[in-house]
């Protein structure tokens, strides 16, 4: 298995009781553009690890790019140190969930509003990374009775200035040539190659690389990527954004940054304030915006230090 290093270390394969929807199912057809109507959700691919019931379950959200693997190791400390539920997921467009043209924040909370419920995980801790948190911010502020507390990982509720250029990243992806029928170790190394005549800027370089690769599958003997590029790349604006809101977040809120990342700055904390009242800020040392990756046992330390 693939070891990498920083952000984005490989976690370890999840364990335990889960139930995964369908990872293969029709495109979502869009809502988006109709004045009036709420966005169309799609069944989202999850993980369930079981825990007592009578706690609010930790439901994970990820990044841009990522999965529900990602928290995988993550997921099965927390079960295992908290006893609680905890739920990874796929977020639209993203890993075995459907692609859909609509790639809003409004569509993905309209997601997790239909799903956690149907699955009994209401009201929830809900902590999201980068992209991740973004959602969960904005299903917290729409539907605050489903939240009852928020973890927000290295993201705040005002426009990203990411350290990658993730439209250069799409377009790249999007332009990898793959014969039909070549053994996957030898569609890596060609991806890779392609990928890296434009993500290359040391140290991280091969390590971005190798994430973005995680996304390249085999269907049919064809090489794929199964995150949405095309939806991706036309909301790439809006993903790096944040819906503008008025209501505020009444409940317990953690904002949890990386100590050597700049994605939430000083300037945003004004708006954090606003927005969630009971907000706490804690710096995780060394870490970078992937700070469940770079520092694990802080991470989940900082988790449960909040729910405490």
């Amino acid at each position: 298995m693939l070891r990498w290093t920083r952000a984005w270390s490989l976690p370890l394969r999840g364990l335990g009781p889960c139930c995964l929807s369908s990872s293969r199912v029709p495109v979502a057809p869009s809502s988006s553009g109709r004045s009036g109507v709420e966005p169309r959700s799609v069944l989202l691919s999850y993980k369930l690890l079981d825990g007592e019931a009578t706690r609010p379950a930790l439901v994970f959200l990820h990044g841009l790019f990522g999965s529900k693997t990602n928290f995988n190791s993550i997921a099965k400390a927390l079960a295992h140190q908290t006893g609680r539920r905890v739920l990874t997921m796929d977020a639209r467009n993203h890993g075995d969930s459907p692609h859909s043209p609509d790639m809003s924040y409004e569509a993905m909370s309209q997601d997790l509003q239909d799903l956690l419920p149907q699955l009994g995980l209401v009201p929830c801790v809900l902590i999201g990374h980068s992209m991740g948190g973004k959602t969960a911010m904005l299903l917290a502020l729409q539907r605050p009775e489903l939240v009852e507390r928020l973890i927000a990982v290295d993201i705040s509720p005002v426009e990203t200035t990411p350290s990658s250029n993730f439209p250069s990243y799409m377009a790249a992806m999007r332009a990898v040539d793959i014969p039909d029928e070549v053994p996957r170790s030898s569609a890596r190394k060609l991806a890779d190659e392609q990928l890296s005549t434009v993500i290359q800027t040391p140290p991280q370089d091969m390590a971005e690389r190798q994430f973005l690769l995680t996304n390249l599958v085999e269907v049919d003997g064809r090489f794929v990527w199964r995150v949405n590029l095309e939806a991706l790349a036309q909301h790439v604006d809006k993903i790096l954004a944040f819906p503008p809101r008025q209501e505020s977040y009444p409940g317990p809120t953690l904002f949890l940054l990386g100590g050597n990342s700049q994605y939430v700055r000083p300037s945003h904390h004004a708006e954090i304030r606003r927005l969630f009242p009971q907000a706490q800020m804690q710096t995780v040392p060394n870490a970078g915006h992937w700070i469940h990756a770079d520092c694990p046992q802080d991470f989940v330390a900082a988790i449960r230090g909040f729910l405490a």
